[in-house]
């Protein structure tokens, strides 16, 4: 987390676009800072999973984003994703195994399954919209005002 009204969130994505993967099954994550009223792109990180047939290089030939390598087993590439989460608050995903939720929890980072499959756009949109309403406890601690600090809806019209 950055600023105070800031949080760095992370959706799991095989299209780039949309909130389309499940955790486990991810190719790439995104990672963008959300404010109030703004959002920015911060980075992309590629997963390989088992023996990538280009000897796990990115699509241009290089190491990829993340510099995945090529022999990554299950609990690795489950490490190298919570490992990807340090600084986020929040993780989109469209679904999360019981033990990955737990590991995710354990990384301080709030996990949101989805139901269905959502353009990125809407996803950010909503989380502000749910930002600047009445946000759940949860969301008010990743913003930085702790659980049980109201002061911030004032500080927030003034």
């Amino acid at each position: 987390m950055s600023d105070i009204g800031h949080i760095k969130i992370a959706l799991t994505t095989n299209s780039l676009t949309d909130v389309d993967a499940d955790f486990a099954s991810a190719r790439q994550m995104v990672f963008y800072d959300v404010s109030y009223d703004s959002s920015a792109f911060l980075d992309v990180v590629q997963f390989a999973a088992g023996k990538a047939s280009n000897g796990g290089k990115g699509p241009g030939g290089g190491a990829g984003c993340s510099g995945a390598g090529a022999d990554d087993s299950a609990g690795d590439l489950t490490d190298r994703k919570i490992g990807a989460l340090d600084g986020c608050a929040v993780l989109f995903t469209r679904k999360l195994s019981d033990f990955a939720a737990v590991r995710v929890r354990d990384a301080k980072v709030f996990p949101v399954k989805m139901e269905r499959e959502r353009e990125i756009a809407e996803v950010i949109e909503q989380l502000q919209a749910m930002m600047n309403k009445s946000p759940p406890l949860w969301l008010r601690k990743a913003l930085g005002y702790g659980t049980r600090n109201n002061a911030f809806l004032v500080e927030k019209e003034a």
